[in-house]
């Protein structure tokens, strides 16, 4: 699945403003292998359990926006915060 560049021209991270970019699909594996492994929680602390089809990460690459049914969702609590997973590259 593909985000609509204009769109992504215009989101942005809530917390801290960075620009979005689509989530590679290495970057995606490696985010599922964590949540498989259960080893994985979002910014609220709350463990992610379910594997994403597509999702959204800062141009800083330190968090991860989930898409669900081709809508990005954009809500500083459920992000990833890629520091958890050691050497993470996108």
């Amino acid at each position: 699945m593909s985000i609509d560049p204009r769109l992504l021209d215009i989101l942005c991270c809530p917390a801290t403003k960075i620009p979005v970019r689509q989530l590679s699909e290495k970057g995606l594996r490696t985010l599922n292998q964590a949540i498989a492994e259960g080893t994985l929680t979002n910014v609220d602390g709350k463990p992610v359990q379910e594997a994403l089809n597509a999702a959204l990460i800062t141009q800083d690459g330190k968090l991860v926006y989930r898409i669900e049914d081709d809508i990005p969702v954009m809500l500083a609590e459920e992000a990833i915060a890629t520091v958890q997973l050691d050497g993470f590259s996108d």
